[in-house]
């Protein structure tokens, strides 16, 4: 079902847009004012938006042991988080110019666990705006069927600075890990929770 949309781009007026800082990404400062929901126009506001591209993310799910494979790396965002800045995630890169998703899946897959996946064969999560408020990321998350009976141990790409730990661990401790707070960055979480809501259709389907 869509919800219904009362305004679009064409209800923003953008009086000025500056380029204020330019590096691994990009922070864009806008003036501007837009439609009101009881009619006419906002006064005028500043707005910062950090511009980055969009993002792939795969959660590797075996059916048969329903079971998940997850990745540990060092993330800065996550500095003063309580349990330290190694955070357990699904497989997840940025998309380069001209790539499909379903491609970076592949690609990310293979760089970060060392398997190899089939991009015909993702089922589809949801695509999603990852701080709407600020940013203009987003994430496109997939879910593959894998046979993870052999898939640990460090990955990554050295030029990169990539130091990837991938461990796997039953659906259920994963979903604990997600309602206990261990599990807590925005992609592993909705991966996760849609897992929860469709593991039965997916071991029903292959069993097939």
């Amino acid at each position: 079902m869509m919800l219904p949309q009362r305004f679009s781009r064409a209800d923003v007026d953008i009086k000025k847009q500056e380029t204020v800082f330019s590096g691994f990404f990009k922070m864009e400062r806008y003036l501007l004012r837009h439609r009101l929901f009881k009619g006419g126009w906002s006064g005028d506001m500043q707005r910062e938006l950090f511009v980055r591209g969009d993002a792939v993310g795969v959660l590797l799910y075996d059916p048969v042991r329903d079971a998940v494979a997850l990745t540990q790396q060092f993330r800065i965002g996550c500095f003063e988080n309580t349990t330290g800045p190694w955070v357990w995630e699904i497989v997840a890169g940025m998309m380069e110019t001209g790539e499909v998703p379903e491609n970076v899946a592949v690609r990310e897959v293979a760089e970060e666990t060392g398997l190899q996946i089939n991009a015909t064969q993702l089922h589809n999560i949801c695509r999603y705006y990852n701080s709407p408020g600020g940013s203009s990321a987003r994430m496109q998350l997939f879910c593959s069927l894998c046979q993870l009976d052999a898939v640990e141990g460090v990955f990554g790409l050295p030029e990169e600075n990539e130091d990837i730990r991938v461990q796997t661990f039953s659906a259920d401790d994963a979903f604990k890990a997600v309602l206990s707070g261990n599990i807590n960055n925005a992609a592993a979480v909705i991966a996760l929770q849609w897992l929860q809501m469709n593991r039965q259709r997916l071991q029903k389907e292959s069993d097939k």
